[in-house]
């Protein structure tokens, strides 16, 4: 069994084949799919997933730092009503993007910081994105940490020394196709990462490994993830998807 604990299913790229993809996820042995949100504008559509897969695919609910924009309280709102309506198993993607934009930094900090707090308060994981961001994220994950703050560090891309601050957060690693590309660096140093930091990931439809860099990401294509670690950790397929499968239990709860 292996988790994609984070895949964005409903994009409209996996509009015209969202059931034949779910299908080759499964019988490549993808079975369970954590879904991020990015803002009120998917939320239907996530809803929709959720009843078409009800044992497949559990959903996340936050507001992405790159839909963070001048009506930003109303997007936190809608957050926060449905985080005290409904089940979710994580509260994200959220975090920092100060790759194309630094317009709304302190409104993005403000945001991240306030959704921490709802994670905490509800004993919930969080899920983290972060772009051109390191510094600021981990200066709000400073000020925010406590026994009650854990998630996953979403597309970790960043250096050792970067990984082990995120990892003293109670942060797992999400690694996916990154790690198969040949400048994508982080498969330099993995091997002194303890596998039971580490998390699998698509974020389908983007960031295809190789050999599909460049093309839509689809769960399926997480086997060649794995297939990297097996190289990385001199552990089995079986092992790998295993344990990491174990890590998304512990981060979710499910």
């Amino acid at each position: 069994m292996i988790t994609d604990t984070h895949t964005h299913l409903y994009s409209s790229q996996f509009k015209e084949d969202q059931s034949e993809m779910m299908q080759r996820a499964k019988n490549a042995g993808v079975t369970r799919f954590f879904i991020p949100a990015i803002d009120s504008t998917y939320t239907d559509k996530m809803l929709q997933l959720e009843k078409d897969y009800p044992n497949d695919v559990f959903l996340m609910m936050g507001l992405h730092p790159t839909s963070v924009k001048e009506n930003y309280l109303e997007e936190l709102a809608h957050v926060k009503k449905w985080i005290d309506e409904k089940k979710f198993y994580a509260i994200g993607e959220i975090g920092m993007d100060l790759y194309w934009d630094k317009t709304f930094l302190t409104q993005q900090q403000d945001a991240f910081r306030t959704q921490i707090q709802w994670a905490k308060e509800r004993k919930m994981p969080i899920n983290i994105h972060c772009r051109n961001a390191f510094d600021e994220v981990f200066e709000v994950l400073e000020s925010e940490k406590s026994d009650d703050l854990r998630g996953i560090f979403h597309c970790f891309t960043g250096t050792l020394e970067q990984a082990k601050q995120a990892i003293s957060y109670n942060m797992k690693l999400g690694i996916g196709g990154v790690a198969t590309f040949k400048n994508g660096k982080i498969d330099k140093f993995l091997n002194e990462i303890d596998i039971k930091h580490i998390v699998l990931e698509t974020d389908a439809p983007y960031l295809a490994p190789t050999p599909y860099r460049g093309k839509r990401n689809e769960s399926a294509y997480l086997t060649n993830v794995v297939d990297k670690l097996v190289d990385i950790y001199g552990l089995s397929f079986d092992e790998i998807a295993s344990i990491t499968t174990q890590n998304s239990k512990d981060v979710f709860g499910v």
